[in-house]
């Protein structure tokens, strides 16, 4: 996989989440936008080795390892494009209507 696109949502979600992290500890914001991105790297390496949840589009779902967060992208040719990083807390018709 060559390309990665990161929706505006996606990129709120994490700012949002990162912002709250930080207020609890100092640091910790910056460690779960690393742990974030090392989840997306993955997925970038092996596109389609994570769950998929929905066929057209092509929707699939990683996981973070340290803290409890969705990652949702969509698979497309060479290309995949994340549209929603939520805790796994929320429901998930919060990143259905992204699609």
């Amino acid at each position: 996989m060559s390309h990665l696109i990161v929706r505006p949502e996606a990129e709120n979600d994490l700012t949002e989440a990162a912002l709250w992290y930080e207020g609890r500890d100092a640091g910790l914001g910056l460690e779960l936008t690393a742990e974030i991105r090392s989840a997306i790297q993955r997925a970038i390496q092996n596109p389609r080795g994570y769950p998929q949840l929905r066929r057209r589009p092509e929707v699939r779902r990683i996981l973070s390892h340290r803290f409890p967060y969705r990652i949702f992208y969509i698979v497309r040719a060479e290309t995949i494009i994340v549209f929603a990083v939520l805790h796994a807390a929320r429901h998930d018709h919060h990143w259905r209507r992204r699609i």
